[in-house]
């Protein structure tokens, strides 16, 4: 198989130059198609030839040999390029296999992917054997590096040296440091994160900014330090003051931030029809967010909000391969590029009928090919079933804190005054207040305080899907609590409801207990049906997922629960320290 970067072998490329010669044939060729030229922003009609992954000619010609040639008459089709996914989360109770495999039914083709999962959890052979052998699947994958843990571990130091983030940075299928959710320490003057945004630049890597509510002194403060580009625009200000000061601007839509309309309305309102620094993405939504599409709903809603057509394709495309100089390889249809193809049916709806990657069918007239994306080995990778070989007792949810954590939002935490007796192993449904729990996964520390807003009335669940691995236990009762641990014990990680001492909903995640090992499409029910049994006890916000991963992200607002303990995030200091098992 070829490298990452796709630095085809000589005998591939003398091969590639013998098929316009005329010795050999393509695999491949659309007679006729009409596609998106880029180049001159036009839909052209011409002939393309393809041998296995790569576009060996676009243009009027034909090929003087057809041996073993599949042959397309393409004058009823309508062909773009393969989508890409910038800002990839691929271990949102999916893992990046099944997200590749799903998107690419939507006409998604390239990923390029979070590192979190895989620097957190898995050392760097395995983690990098893992990139490796993804090079096999029809979707191609890329990479980012991260700089930090986004919250307060106990091992910050050891996960994110300096010679393992450089080993990331340096590796063929990353292309940018970031996303820099830990910003407020680079401009209190981390020189270690500088540094590492000056070895990305001087590999011609980008960098990815995470600036939420920024002002322009700090956007142009960021800019000046190395970030190159932003997805936390919220509205058409946000997307202009970030344009001003030189970024590239991702336009967000996801399951927790669906902002793409009104950003383009706001837009719209302030005369911003300049394109080519835009691009699309959907920053990790949930598997039930993306049953309405991936890549390709940006694209319509961008089409419906009065987008021009080919601005809009490009956002998803060419202005993506554009920016992280990877043009030569993708975001065209054209002579040279990776085989990344979809065809459409219409010009103004963008999900394919049929997909090619790599020049291999992934989907063919509406249907998927089974067989595109074989199984992986997870447990060869490190990824096996988490193995939990402790105990967990009453004890450990002794109630300790003087204060607790309120929900603003489905990810916003601020703390909250206790008014209520919590000493007891049981809590009154009268009030939406639940133990909360944050467990060490190997046992060796906790910390516990409550929850306010999360639910009403919710007996237990617990959670090994967290942001950092680590096991969440919710609820008003303990025993119940204490049952759905050990059943996440059994199931060797998930995600797992207890009520009356019965399961009334689990949702496996047999990889390292942070990921599920099923197609998309299945998780998307199991997902649904979580929802469901949450909110008839009071879960009123939009997204669970993020929830139970974001209670320790401390690159949010403004109280988090993380492994060193109660952790104010304006104040950068940890208020009350995990207790040690």
């Amino acid at each position: 198989m070829l490298e990452q970067r796709y630095r085809w072998k000589n005998k591939h490329l003398r091969m590639h130059v013998s098929i316009l010669d005329g010795k050999a044939s393509p695999t491949i060729l659309l007679k006729n198609a009409l596609y998106l030229n880029q180049t001159f922003r036009k839909w052209l009609r011409a002939n393309i030839w393809i041998y296995e992954d790569r576009i060996i000619y676009v243009g009027e010609n034909l090929p003087a040999q057809l041996d073993n040639c599949e042959i397309i008459d393409c004058t009823n089709e309508i062909l773009v390029p393969g989508y890409i996914e910038p800002h990839a989360h691929p271990f949102q109770l999916y893992n990046p296999l099944t997200l590749a495999a799903y998107a690419s039914q939507f006409g998604t083709t390239t990923l390029i992917n979070d590192n979190m999962a895989l620097i957190l959890h898995l050392n760097k052979t395995k983690a990098f054997s893992l990139l490796k052998d993804l090079r096999s699947i029809p979707t191609t994958m890329f990479w980012w590096s991260r700089f930090d843990s986004q919250t307060e571990i106990l091992n910050e130091e050891e996960i994110f040296s300096h010679s393992n983030v450089k080993s990331w940075l340096e590796h063929d299928a990353v292309l940018q440091g970031g996303e820099l959710t830990g910003w407020p320490k680079l401009l209190d003057g981390d020189d270690m994160m500088l540094h590492w945004i000056q070895e990305a630049k001087r590999m011609r890597k980008q960098i990815e900014g995470h600036f939420p509510g920024a002002s322009e002194k700090t956007l142009a403060k960021m800019m000046l330090l190395g970030a190159d580009s932003d997805h936390e625009a919220m509205t058409g200000e946000e997307v202009y003051n970030r344009l001003m000061q030189g970024y590239m601007v991702s336009l967000r839509h996801s399951s927790i931030r669906p902002d793409l309309p009104n950003i383009l309305d706001d837009m719209k309102r302030m005369g911003i029809d300049a394109y080519d620094r835009l691009m699309l993405n959907t920053d990790g939504a949930s598997s039930t967010f993306y049953e309405q599409g991936v890549t390709d709903m940006t694209i319509r809603i961008a089409i419906e909000k009065g987008v021009p057509v080919i601005d809009a394709y490009n956002m998803a495309t060419v202005n993506i391969a554009q920016y992280y100089k990877i043009e030569h390889l993708h975001g065209t249809i054209a002579t040279g590029r990776v085989a990344n193809i979809n065809f459409l049916t219409s010009i103004e709806d963008p999900t394919p009928k049929s997909v090619l990657a790599k020049g291999k069918w992934v989907k063919r007239d509406g249907n998927s090919i089974l067989d595109a994306y074989p199984p992986i080995t997870w447990d060869e990778y490190g990824l096996k079933p988490l193995e939990v070989d402790w105990d967990l007792t009453l004890d450990d949810l002794q109630f300790s804190m003087p204060f607790g954590i309120k929900m603003e939002n489905a990810v916003i935490t601020k703390p909250y005054s206790i008014s209520i007796d919590a000493s007891g192993d049981e809590l009154s449904s009268n009030h939406d207040e639940c133990y909360f729990t944050l467990m060490d996964r190997n046992g060796k520390w906790r910390i516990n305080t409550l929850l306010k807003g999360f639910a009403n009335n919710l007996s237990a669940l617990a959670s090994s899907y967290s942001n950092t691995g680590d096991i969440i236990l919710i609820g008003k009762n303990k025993q119940d609590m204490l049952h759905a641990f050990n059943r996440i014990k059994e199931l060797g990680g998930g995600i797992v409801m207890v009520e009356n001492s019965h399961v009334v909903c689990e949702l496996p995640l047999t990889l390292h207990g942070i990921m599920s090992n099923v197609p998309i499409e299945e998780l998307i029910c199991q997902e649904k049906q979580l929802l469901i049994e949450l909110r008839e006890r009071g879960y009123g916000f939009s997204d669970p997922i993020y929830s139970l991963a974001f209670f320790s992200a401390t690159h949010l607002p403004y109280i988090r629960i993380t492994p060193q303990g109660m952790y104010d995030v304006m104040n950068k200091t940890v208020l009350f320290p995990s207790i040690m098992r």
